[in-house]
């Protein structure tokens, strides 16, 4: 569990957490990311009232996604769970979770689409274009793109580490990276709740940052599925220019000419990212 400023509401986190029975050994790991208000006194005063908790310490903040992959790290476990430290996520879902990596998934995400779900508005718009976005250059259904509820097989995350950004995308780029790579990945409904204390998140920088995100994870893993949709754009201007110029004008323009060199080195740009990508998988 990342904690960054989260004084409000970890202490009823780790309790829930503390209470469930997973009839396995469980450790809680915490990761203070350079907290500056009271959150590391209240972790003092937890580790001492839950012998399973245990924390690691950022001296600065690096962000979510460099908590995660230092949690990941230092997991005892084969399989971990991440959670927010926001009390927004059932911890009483994660059975669930479980249960689906014992019958073979790979990550098992919460999807935040149950009966009770507290979403600002003014972020369901983007969340909407960014889960379509996603869904289209992947090719199959993402019913929660960036949720912070999942559970892992740990040497999932340990194949991708080298590309899991330090901040808030680690949770999508793991999800593109797990689906364009066709890792068993099971879906889990929960609810989400109003979030203990202030969000992180900066809508607009986010967003934009999280559409570049989607974009350059496909074009690692399945390059095609965005260089092709480009050079279809770019041969519908090309038709629509030499149409112009064979019937109105009656001359071959020079735009016609640089948008067939740009079809031409668009596509084959991709073909030749898609064959270094195939030449690259183990």
């Amino acid at each position: 569990m990342p904690a960054y400023n989260e004084e409000r509401g970890i202490r009823g986190v780790i309790e829930r957490l503390s209470s469930l029975e997973l009839g396995a050994p469980l450790e809680i790991l915490v990761v203070n990311d350079g907290s500056k208000d009271g959150t590391a006194l209240e972790l003092e005063r937890l580790v001492g009232e839950f012998p399973r908790l245990r924390v690691v310490r950022h001296a600065v903040n690096r962000g979510y996604g460099a908590a995660l992959k230092t949690g990941f790290a230092a997991a005892a476990h084969d399989v971990v769970v991440i959670t927010d430290a926001d009390g927004t996520y059932p911890e009483d879902r994660i059975p669930d979770l479980l249960a689906a990596i014992d019958a073979g998934a790979e990550m098992a995400v919460g999807a935040r689409r149950g009966a009770d779900v507290h979403i600002p508005t003014i972020r369901r718009p983007a969340k909407w274009a960014l889960r379509r976005l996603a869904e289209f250059l992947v090719g199959e259904p993402i019913p929660d793109l960036n949720s912070g509820l999942r559970a892992f097989r740990r040497e999932l995350v340990l194949r991708y580490r080298s590309i899991l950004p330090q901040g808030f995308s680690f949770t999508t780029t793991i999800t593109l990276a797990s689906l364009t790579n066709h890792h068993n990945v099971a879906w889990i409904d929960v609810s989400y709740a109003h979030r203990e204390g202030r969000s992180k998140i900066k809508p607009i920088r986010d967003t934009l940052g999280f559409t570049a995100l989607i974009v350059r994870t496909v074009l690692y893993f399945n390059p095609l599925k965005v260089f092709y949709p480009v050079s279809l754009a770019l041969g519908l201007v090309l038709l629509v220019s030499l149409l112009h110029d064979v019937f109105i004008d009656r001359n071959l323009g020079d735009k016609t000419v640089l948008l067939f060199v740009a079809v031409v080195q668009v596509l084959s740009v991709g073909l030749l990212a898609d064959l270094i990508e195939k030449k690259s998988r183990p």
